[in-house]
């Protein structure tokens, strides 16, 4: 049996993983069955006398595998062609590695985890007929709703539709952080419904969440939502200064990646070289995608320009924030 899942929202990717596992705990028997590997190194040997492996004292062996898909991942051209050998290379490689999945023994369940994968990787194309393949890309906006109603009723416990709504504008599409808060407003709730007062008192993650969705809502001239987000994250505790910082974090990621895009470097490049977690790499990567370069720099001199101010005493610093918010929605 050849599963394959793959996508951006990697809590939910560890879940089916884990129900995966969790079905097959009677027939595995024992952790001896069960092999992880590092889809990046492996060779197609190891591969093969892994997946081919009996297993031992029990029915059925349990193989994950880790980032072979993307191993096998289009690389844009580069101004250096003596990669066209290394391409038949690869070609051969990723065929080699098919052909192997395609006669897995009946007592081997191999599991691919990926991120996220373009739907023409060789790999994915060749193997996705013999196998279960479950997309996992990270829920839109409208669904995030739904996925909190359903995971609090999961846990026994219930929820406003205000609540509801705040924690999505709080907390985004970043399930593992929705999780933990789901998981602590029900312990403190004790059994009654959980409210937007609990949801002020307990929610702690996320301010780079909202800063993220300021962000957005600044770039899209929605003056409205970028000011609620700002007064929101005042009123939590989150100093100007602060903010101000994250802002412009968020901003300087933003045009780092847009540059390192133009240079054709690979998300796994640009992950490793600015030290991200997949959540804030993905917006991020979204924000430099979406907004043109020429505002990404406006608006990082314009919070310059408040940072100045603040210090030389020109304004408060909540004022300078809140006039700084109003300014870049009206660029």
């Amino acid at each position: 049996m050849l599963y394959i899942l793959y996508g951006s929202d990697d809590y939910s990717r560890s879940q089916a993983l884990a129900d995966i596992k969790k079905s097959l705990s009677d027939e595995i028997s024992a952790d001896i069955n069960i092999k992880i590997i590092d889809g990046a190194t492996v060779n197609i040997n190891e591969f093969q006398v892994t997946c081919e492996t009996v297993p031992f004292l029990a029915d059925k062996r349990f193989v994950i595998v880790h980032g072979l898909l993307e191993r096998f991942e289009a690389k844009k051209k580069s101004a250096q062609t003596k990669n066209n050998n290394r391409r038949i290379d690869t070609n051969n490689e990723w065929q080699r590695f098919a052909d192997c999945m395609k006669r897995l023994p009946v007592s081997t369940v191999l599991v691919l985890v990926d991120g996220e994968i373009d739907k023409k990787n060789p790999l994915l194309k060749y193997i996705a007929d013999v196998a279960q393949v479950k997309e996992f890309p990270f829920l839109k906006r409208r669904e995030i709703p739904d996925w909190i109603k359903k995971r609090v009723a999961q846990s026994g416990g219930r929820i406003s539709a205000p609540a509801v709504e705040m924690m999505a504008k709080l907390v985004g599409n970043d399930l593992w952080a929705m999780e933990n808060e789901i998981d602590k407003l029900i312990l403190f709730t004790a059994g009654r419904i959980i409210d937007e007062n609990d949801v002020r008192t307990i929610v702690s993650h996320a301010q780079e969440t909202s800063v993220f969705s300021m962000i957005d809502a600044i770039m899209e001239n929605r003056v409205s939502s970028a000011q609620e987000l700002l007064q929101h994250l005042l009123q939590n505790g989150a100093m100007p200064a602060y903010l101000l910082t994250m802002l412009g974090r968020q901003l300087r990621l933003a045009i780092l990646i847009k540059e390192m895009i133009s240079q054709r470097k690979s998300k796994s490049e640009i992950q490793t070289k600015l030290v991200l977690a997949d959540f804030a790499l993905q917006k991020s990567m979204e924000q430099a995608e979406k907004y043109p370069m020429l505002k990404l720099k406006m608006f990082y001199e314009k919070l310059l320009e408040t940072d100045i101010a603040i210090k030389t005493g020109k304004y408060d610093d909540e004022l300078a924030l809140t006039i700084l918010v109003v300014e870049l929605c009206q660029q």
